[in-house]
């Protein structure tokens, strides 16, 4: 029997119970696939993280959801990074993952939290589709491709209240979409904040994700292309739980900044 560190993780949380679940595991070498799809199903939260050390300051970093392995993960990232300066002994106040399909993330200390450093989303806005309107139960003002679908609302309220039809969603997408059945949607506004949204991904095996930094990576750029704003106050509607994220877009990239809380620490066996 072969004995793993486990860790489960409230990241974009300032006390246990917010943000979103994320189980973060060392190991010297990445298992095969399909033992890390099934230790990640075993674990059912949003997602599972596997880190590798790559050499001072630096690990190599994948994510699996409980039905597939994903391209970007930010509160994954998040949880990763407090594991390794909370738990695993570092040190240093810089961390660099090194990730197959999105490149280098930097994460930082700051203060009590961290910031995290993303690849931006590009976006391009498209016409809003009736079989869309339909499946999320109401017509956005405006809608954009890229990373994923995102959905403009008129207001807060109105995003809050969308109950989807998550089946018809799964299958839906818009041109170049990268993971069809995966739908951000927002609104200017809220308590207290600039934007509220809600992140649905059935396409990656999730009817409803509570805190998403990959999406909060495509809010930022559509959020200045419709009104020019580079920095704003985010609050993920998740029900029961939710999620403050701060963003900054910086040209190509985007900060992101919360906290994060270990809930458990365990092992986990094979």
């Amino acid at each position: 029997m072969t004995e793993y560190k486990f860790y489960q993780i409230d990241a974009f949380a300032n006390k246990a119970f917010e943000g979103n679940q994320a189980c973060i595991m060392p190991m010297d070498a990445f298992l095969p696939d399909d033992q890390l799809l099934a230790i990640a199903a075993e674990n059912n939260v949003a997602e599972t993280a596997y880190l590798v050390a790559a050499g001072e300051g630096r690990w190599k970093l994948r994510w699996f959801t409980p039905a597939i392995e994903v391209p970007l993960c930010g509160h994954a990232t998040l949880a990763a990074a407090h594991v390794l300066f909370q738990h695993e002994g570092y040190t240093g106040d810089r961390i660099v993952f090194e990730t197959v399909k999105s490149g280098e993330l930097i994460v930082e200390r700051s203060g009590e939290g961290y910031v995290m450093d993303f690849p931006a989303s590009p976006v391009q806005e498209i016409e809003v589709k009736d079989d869309i309107v339909a499946a999320l139960g109401a017509r956005p003002v405006a809608a954009y491709a890229g990373a994923f679908y995102a959905a403009v609302f008129e207001t807060a309220e109105q995003v809050k209240s969308l109950s989807p039809d998550l089946k018809a969603l799964k299958a839906l997408g818009a041109g170049d979409l990268i993971e069809r059945g995966n739908f951000g949607c927002l609104a200017e506004g809220g308590d207290g904040v600039d934007i509220t949204s809600r992140f649905f991904a059935p396409g990656s095996g999730i009817d409803e994700d509570p805190a998403t930094g990959s999406w909060h990576c495509m809010l930022a750029p559509v959020v200045a292309a419709s009104t020019g704003r580079n920095e704003l106050n985010c609050y993920q509607a998740f029900p029961g739980r939710g999620a403050f994220i701060q963003t900054r877009l910086e040209g190509v990239r985007v900060k992101l900044a919360g906290n994060a809380v270990t809930v458990i620490e365990g092992r986990f066996r094979l």
